[in-house]
């Protein structure tokens, strides 16, 4: 029932449709169905293109008209569907697909799209050093990303547009009408061309990927052709957990009579005040040396002058530097803290022995009257001198007629 149905359907109604499985299954998981019915749409999609000879060899973009430039994309949804297919046979699945994304390649290539760059890397085998092959990824991902922008900008300029035109549509339709028909004619062109750019793009890509895979997959294959047709992967894993093991019983079993030297490192300190085995007043001569950057030379070698002390201090860095390490703030802070423990202690001493522990006293006692008479005697004494050196008496200089 499928068949016939694919059978009487038009071309521009199968392109519709493969290209909204291949939409559909590049955005979300690839359902196998719905990726071998998009195989199928794109298959019947050539068979037709090759009997209506719509391209011809000598042909260049500009002698194609404008509603047949999407047909160039078959085989590239084509590749892009094949590789997604789950089939036992893996290898081959990437030799159809690889096969075809070279079809996709040098048809472009014959219709002058493919980038000069692109050629050259391709007439040479391939970029050889790694700069180069940088730099013709950073160029494909360039060259991508403007094909991404230019196709999202010419979607929203076509809606923009159609809102205005059904706007304006009751005051003058027959012209407005014409005016759409003629920049959705130069709109289509130039979107088609940007989406075979940017699947030029990808098809590169895919190629590098699917002939990486393949190399995985052939070096696979012989080594379980040498050792027999036996699951090879399985028996290395098995081989490697077997070693893992053995050499953790072995360093079990060593450890229990060899006892590594200790490290004297500021952490190790550290760790003896912590357990009780040092105090943190004794002193250790493992300091945080803040970093100097500079020349090698300068560093590495002993600053004796100012000249090299300046040299050495050209790359410095712009924030401040730590004064001590993690340790000796540690440490630092522990002394506070016993600082202040040993301070609560004395607090919590003279809280005990304070006033309102003491027993309560009734009444005055012979102290408290011992210490009123000396008051009192002392009051008198300074009143009688007062009486005696009444106030500005010795300023005879202040005085009008002194």
């Amino acid at each position: 029932m499928g068949e016939s149905i694919i059978e009487d359907m038009p071309l521009p109604a199968l392109f519709e449709q493969s290209q909204k499985i291949h939409q559909k299954a590049t955005e979300s998981g690839a359902d196998q169905e719905i990726v071998k019915r998009g195989c199928e749409l794109l298959k019947k999609c050539e068979d037709m293109i090759s009997m209506l000879g719509l391209f011809s060899s000598n042909e260049t973009k500009d002698d194609i008209s404008t509603s047949n430039l999407k047909y160039l994309l078959v085989p590239f949804y084509l590749a892009e569907l094949t590789e997604k297919v789950s089939w036992d046979d893996r290898l081959q699945i990437l030799k159809v697909s690889e096969a075809k994304l070279k079809e996709f390649l040098s048809f472009c290539e014959a219709m002058e799209l493919v980038p000069k760059e692109e050629l050259e890397s391709s007439a040479q085998g391939g970029p050889n050093s790694f700069p180069e092959r940088r730099a013709l990824k950073v160029a494909r991902f360039k060259r991508q990303r403007a094909a991404e922008s230019k196709l999202l900008d010419i979607k929203e300029r076509k809606e923009r547009r159609g809102r205005s035109s059904r706007a304006s549509a009751l005051s003058t339709p027959f012209e407005a009408g014409e005016e759409d028909v003629l920049d959705d004619g130069e709109e289509e062109r130039e979107a088609w061309l940007t989406s075979i750019s940017l699947a030029i793009c990808k098809a590169f890509d895919l190629l590098e990927m699917i002939k990486k895979e393949e190399e995985m997959l052939s070096a696979v294959k012989e080594r379980q052709l040498k050792d027999g047709d036996k699951e090879f992967s399985e028996a290395v894993l098995d081989d490697r957990t077997k070693r893992a093991e053995a050499w953790h019983r072995d360093a079990a079993t060593r450890v229990r009579y060899t006892i590594p030297s200790q490290p004297i490192t500021c952490a190790a300190f550290a760790q003896d005040v912590l357990e009780g085995r040092a105090k943190v007043s004794e002193a250790h001569d493992h300091k945080h040396q803040p970093l100097i950057f500079g020349p090698q030379s300068l560093v590495g070698g002993s600053i004796t002058s100012g000249r090299e002390r300046m040299a050495a201090q050209i790359f410095q860095p712009a924030h401040r530097l730590p004064t001590m390490s993690i340790e000796e703030a540690g440490l630092r802070e522990m002394e506070m803290m016993n600082k202040w423990q040993e301070r609560n202690v004395k607090l919590m001493e003279e809280a005990n022995s304070a006033w309102h522990k003491d027993p309560p006293k009734f009444g005055p006692t012979e102290e408290d009257d011992e210490d009123d008479d000396a008051a009192q005697d002392k009051a008198r004494a300074w009143d009688d001198w007062k009486d005696d050196n009444p106030r500005g008496a010795g300023n005879k200089k202040l005085t009008p007629c002194g």
